[in-house]
């Protein structure tokens, strides 16, 4: 029986996200917490050939806002908290 990853122990890293994240060669929480959202999401974009959704971003702070503080406020461990951000950012 396979352990469960560490990533999934972040509430906003699912499946799908994992597989993002181990295609970008983040395979640890740590190397998350080095990690920036907007590379993360520009490489993403370049290596799956793909204009991916915005949210996806959102979803790279998230999870690296959680990589880098377990404490993180229950708020800002949704990724939606992020987009709200962006949005009231971009104006």
């Amino acid at each position: 029986m396979s352990k469960r990853h560490p990533l999934l122990s972040l509430r906003s890293v699912g499946p799908a996200t994992l597989q993002d994240l181990l295609l970008l060669g983040i395979d640890t929480p740590g190397k998350l917490a080095a990690a920036d959202p907007r590379i993360l999401y520009d490489e993403l974009c370049l290596r799956t050939g793909q204009n991916v959704d915005i949210c996806q971003y959102d979803v790279f702070c998230c999870a690296v806002a959680q990589a880098r503080d377990p404490d993180l406020p229950e708020e800002q461990k949704d990724w939606a908290w992020w987009s709200r951000r962006r949005k009231t950012s971009e104006g």
